[in-house]
């Protein structure tokens, strides 16, 4: 069935004074033809990191070719060269200027990641199948099997009942639903500060508590290729060469006296093994570990102070030179000989935090970070940045990737995502988008076993060759 669509007299107008703010994040703006006076706006999601910002480039190549080859006129923009507000890859806060500057002559806006691929003859006739003056959320449906923690358990009854977009797929929005979002955007504020799962996060405010669309699966958007697909999926663990030496991460484990016995060989029995250099971090000196006390007092929430001693740590002549650092919990469980695969394709040279991004506060200017449990990387000269800056923990229990987070936005440092670290378990995300990925990082031993968790999901058979 098609969604119910609302007139115009049942919503209120937005104000037409409104600052729409900057221009949107970054990412490739391109206006095709769907028909007669019909525009399609593809947005692909990119990132400020020069990595990312090439791959964009490359995806509007290919893109440019095909409409080419269709003979269409495009005018595209690079928007990730433009943007300034640090919250526009949470989607959100760029509708109203999407809508401002495109609702007239655009019909949907297709939004899609960097590894998407799309095969513009398929996606516009796709399109034609609908009404782009009704209400549509169109894309490759994604699930819970059980309530999630990332999802604050929402929908605990029955966690199947709601979906939400595969971003791999690439998911679109119909220009009468994203006029309507736009204009909520701007009169109502967000229910959460917190930006956590994006996917989700957008199909529930889309959704309104039943009083807007739910998402509508068509079958041309895909991952894996197959006859009649419109959008297809590469990886998110790119091939950019060999991985880069065990010798150039340092790995720093923070953990405290009562998990020594705990938590701690349970990383010994995984994935220690793989680290070049690596020590444990803890409130107490135990020879037996081996730990190592950094004058920081244990914390029973946040660990800043903790971190900011590793920071300067790392750049001392105490630890080995080297091109990366790696924090992580004692129950983090990670792929190093995969993190090294995915780390040959950035620069050190460049300031870099990599991980699982969070965002605070995003629709009134707020700052992303690199969620803690998934693990946090960071470039050498990220950590001399950090080091030599005034940043510094308004207390030592305070929260270490936030107080990171807001320090790297406040020197322009952009938190570049990777979808490969997991701030929770398995369980606690869907199979069927885990089953696209070579994870690099699960989080948390609650209710698991972690040594078999880590064969299962993190453990290669076969790898390639070390240098």
């Amino acid at each position: 069935m098609k969604p119910t669509v609302r007139s115009a007299a049942s919503r209120d107008a937005a104000p037409r004074n409104v600052d729409t703010g900057p221009k949107p994040l970054a990412a490739l703006l391109l206006l095709l033809s769907v028909g007669q006076e019909k525009m399609v706006l593809v947005v692909v999601q990119s990132q400020r990191n020069s990595y990312h910002a090439h791959r964009a480039t490359q995806r509007k190549v290919e893109i440019l070719q095909q409409a080419a080859q269709l003979g269409q006129e495009v005018p595209v923009v690079l928007l990730h060269e433009l943007s300034g507000h640090e919250g526009d890859w949470s989607i959100l806060p760029i509708l109203p200027f999407l809508s401002t500057s495109f609702n007239q002559s655009v019909a949907w806006f297709l939004f899609m990641e960097e590894e998407t691929r799309v095969v513009l003859a398929a996606l516009l006739r796709a399109l034609r199948r609908y009404d782009s003056q009704e209400e549509w959320f169109l894309g490759k449906r994604l699930q819970d099997s059980e309530a999630s923690i990332i999802h604050h358990y929402a929908f605990s009854e029955d966690p199947s009942s709601f979906g939400y977009p595969d971003p791999g797929a690439g998911w679109v929005l119909s220009t009468a639903l994203l006029q309507r979002l736009a204009e909520r955007i701007q009169r109502e504020p967000l229910k959460s500060d917190f930006t956590i799962d994006l996917k989700h996060e957008i199909a529930l405010y889309i959704w309104e508590n039943g009083e807007g669309p739910r998402l509508t699966e068509a079958p041309e958007f895909c991952t894996q290729p197959k006859d009649g697909c419109a959008t297809t999926f590469t990886n998110y663990l790119p091939d950019c060469g060999n991985p880069v030496k065990k010798e150039d991460i340092f790995v720093a484990v923070k953990t405290c006296q009562k998990f020594h016995f705990d938590r701690v060989p349970v990383v010994k029995a995984t994935w220690e093994k793989d680290a070049a250099f690596l020590e444990y971090y803890s409130d107490v000196t135990d020879s037996s570990v081996p730990t190592i006390h950094l004058g920081v007092p244990n914390t029973e929430r946040g660990h800043c102070g903790k971190t900011f001693a590793i920071l300067r740590r790392f750049l001392s002549p105490a630890v080995p030179s080297t091109d990366w650092l790696l924090i992580v919990d004692d129950d983090t469980l990670i792929s190093l000989p995969r993190l090294r695969q995915l780390l040959r394709c950035y620069n050190p040279e460049e300031a870099v935090s990599l991980g699982e991004r969070y965002g605070f506060g995003l629709r009134q200017r707020g700052y992303s970070y690199t969620t803690g449990g998934g693990g946090m990387v960071l470039s050498r000269a990220a950590v001399s940045r950090i080091v030599s800056s005034d940043c510094s923990c308004y207390s030592d229990d305070a929260p270490d990737d936030m107080v990171l987070g807001m320090c790297l936005t406040s020197l322009g440092v952009p938190i570049t995502h990777s979808p490969l670290f997991h701030q929770a378990r398995p369980q606690d995300y869907p199979s069927a988008w885990l089953s696209l990925q070579q994870s690099v990082s699960f989080h948390k031993h609650w209710n698991t076993d972690p040594v078999a968790l880590f064969k299962h999901w993190l453990q290669d058979t076969h790898s390639r060759e070390e240098l």
